[in-house]
């Protein structure tokens, strides 16, 4: 069973576990580009969204756009209750999560701010499955740094040289945050290689978290790398 293969997970959420309606996106990229008089196209809305180009603040500046303008009116304009009506769980992500919360601890760490992380976990009633909850900050770090990683895994109460942990995401900055916490990482394939423009290195790529079981499972208790 999936849930044997490690002694706790942790997982990304916007992306790997659920994702917002791209109309929603959408609407929100309109009201930024009203806000700081640039429009984003599609194109750059969906590298933005999704970090499809890996941090975003490099990309920002690379379209000569300063991080520190950008967030405070990205974050002024998305409505909470909004985004979280307009967010749906991947159902990979639901069979998943069945098989490994029973009997593992299982915590989320994100890039998402807790004022939007929290309606969205209630919304799509996902509380009972998360021992732990962390948001990212500037006070905490950013994935790739394991600070939160390592601060979710003190709530969670594990340690990776005493049992095998694996954090999941959709992107390159999860995998580093579970290599520079000592943990295995597990990347799901949300978006094709020629969309990223990039193919993100792991311990174990899936396009589906269903792809996990038929896996086989190494004696160490992990997945067989590919």
């Amino acid at each position: 069973m999936v849930s044997d293969a490690y002694d706790f997970w942790l997982f990304d959420l916007d992306g790997t576990l659920v994702d917002a309606d791209w109309s929603y996106t959408r609407e929100v990229f309109d009201r930024v580009s009203d806000s700081l008089g640039r429009e984003f196209t599609d194109r750059e809305a969906e590298i933005l969204w999704h970090g499809l180009g890996g941090a975003r603040d490099p990309q920002l500046r690379e379209w000569g756009i300063d991080p520190a303008e950008f967030w405070p009116a990205f974050h002024a304009v998305e409505d909470p209750q909004a985004r979280a009506e307009a967010t749906y769980l991947h159902e990979d992500a639901a069979r998943l999560l069945r098989d490994v919360v029973e009997d593992r601890p299982v915590g989320v760490v994100t890039h998402c701010q807790r004022f939007l992380a929290e309606p969205v976990i209630d919304h799509l009633d996902l509380r009972d499955w998360f021992d732990t909850v962390v948001c990212c900050t500037e006070e905490l770090g950013w994935k790739p740094d394991p600070a939160p990683v390592q601060h979710a895994m003190r709530a969670l109460g594990v340690d990776p040289e005493e049992g095998r942990g694996v954090l999941a995401g959709d992107g390159s900055s999860d995998i580093g945050a579970a290599w520079n916490a000592g943990l295995d990482g597990l990347h799901v394939e949300r978006h094709p290689p020629e969309r990223r423009g990039r193919c993100v290195l792991a311990d174990v790529r899936v396009d589906s978290f269903d792809d996990l079981r038929t896996r086989r499972v190494a004696t160490d208790g992990g997945f067989v790398p590919e």
